[in-house]
C-alpha cells in the first residue's frame, strides 16, 4: 500500500507546485491589472456618486452629476452630436477606404507588398504627430492644401477654423491615420477566399462588382464585422485629434465627449462630474457593441 500511494503523493505535490508557478508567472500581470485598472475603474463608479473637486472635501450627492448631465448641462447635447457626427463619419469613410484598398491590393497588381506598407504606415506612427503634421497642413492661406487649391484657382476655407469645415477636417486626418489597420484585416480576409470560387464566376461571365457584391462581401462579412465594432469603440474614445488639431473649437464645434471629460475633470478640477460622464459613455460603448453583436446574425456569414 505504500508503494502504492508514494506515487500519488508525488504527483500532487507536483501539480502543486505547477500551480504555484503558473501564479507566479501571472502574478505581477494580475497584480497589475488590479491595481491599475479594476481599482481606477471602481473607484471612478465611486467618485461619480460624489461632488468631488480635485482640491477640497468630496461631498456626496447621489445622481446628481447624471441629472446634470442630461438635464442641466447647456454644451452636453451639442458634445454628444458632434461624437455621433464624427463616428458616423469616420466609421463610413474609414470602412470603404479600407475595403476599396484592399480588394485593388488582391487584384494582383505589381508592389502590392510595398503600397500596403506605405498604407500601413501612418497606424504605427503616433496619432500626436499625425495630428501635428496634418495641423500644418490645414494652415489656410500657406498649407500645402490650399496651395493645391490655388494652383486650379479654388480658395481653401479656414479648414480648422471654420465651425463647418472643422469636424470634417478632423474626420479627414483621422481616417488617413486609421485606415491601414482595417485595410489588413480585410486583406487578409480576401486572401483566405478559395480562388477556384472567383475562377468558377469568371467563367459564368459575372463582373466585377457581382463578385465583390455575391462573393467577396459575405464571405469577409466576419473581418467587416469586428473591424466595424473595433472602429466604432476606438471612434466613441476620440481623443486626439480634435486636442491637437482645433483644441475643441471654433467654439465647441469638435469638443467629443472624451475631449469634454478631459476638460471638466482636468481644467474644471471636476472629478466627480468627470467621472458620471466616463461611465455614461461606458455603458453606451457597451449598449450599442450589444446591439451589433445581437444584429450580426442578419448579415455575418461564418464559413
Amino acid at each position: 500500500m505504500g508503494k502504492v500511494q508514494a506515487p500519488k503523493r508525488n504527483q500532487t505535490i507536483a501539480a502543486r507546485r505547477r500551480r504555484w508557478a503558473v501564479l507566479g508567472f501571472l502574478g505581477p500581470n494580475l497584480i497589475g491589472f488590479l491595481v491599475f485598472t479594476i481599482f481606477p475603474i471602481s473607484a471612478s463608479l465611486v467618485i461619480s456618486f460624489y461632488e468631488w473637486p480635485l482640491l477640497g472635501d468630496a461631498v456626496a450627492v447621489g445622481f446628481k452629476n447624471f441629472l446634470r448631465m442630461f438635464t442641466q448641462d447647456p454644451v452636453f447635447w451639442q458634445i454628444s452630436f458632434n461624437t455621433i457626427y464624427f463616428v458616423v463619419g469616420y466609421i463610413i469613410l474609414n470602412l470603404v477606404v479600407s475595403i476599396g484598398l484592399a480588394v485593388w491590393l488582391t487584384s494582383g497588381i505589381r508592389f502590392a507588398g510595398l503600397f500596403r506598407f506605405v498604407f500601413f504606415l501612418p497606424v504605427v506612427a503616433p496619432m500626436v504627430a499625425n495630428s501635428v503634421v496634418w495641423r500644418l497642413l490645414f494652415v489656410p492661406d500657406t498649407g500645402l492644401f490650399a496651395a493645391a487649391l490655388a494652383t486650379i484657382g479654388i480658395e481653401a476655407p479656414n479648414w480648422l477654423g471654420s465651425p463647418n469645415w472643422a469636424m470634417p477636417s478632423v474626420i479627414l486626418m483621422s481616417v488617413w491615420a486609421g485606415f491601414g489597420y482595417n485595410m489588413i484585416i480585410f486583406i487578409a480576409g480576401i486572401q483566405a477566399i478559395p480562388a477556384s470560387i472567383y475562377e468558377a464566376a469568371e467563367i459564368d461571365g459575372v463582373n466585377a462588382w457581382t463578385r465583390f457584391r455575391h462573393i467577396t462581401f459575405p464571405m469577409i462579412s466576419p473581418s467587416i464585422f469586428f473591424a466595424t465594432v473595433m472602429t466604432l469603440i476606438s471612434a466613441l474614445k476620440v481623443f486626439e485629434q480634435p486636442y491637437i488639431l482645433t483644441g475643441g473649437g471654433p467654439g465647441s464645434s469638435t469638443t467629443t465627449i472624451v475631449f469634454y471629460l478631459y476638460q471638466q475633470g482636468f481644467q474644471n478640477y471636476d472629478l466627480g462630474y468627470a467621472s458620471s460622464i466616463a461611465w455614461m459613455l461606458f455603458l453606451v460603448i457597451m449598449f450599442v457593441t450589444a446591439i451589433q453583436f445581437w444584429g450580426q446574425k442578419k448579415w455575418v456569414h461564418y464559413a
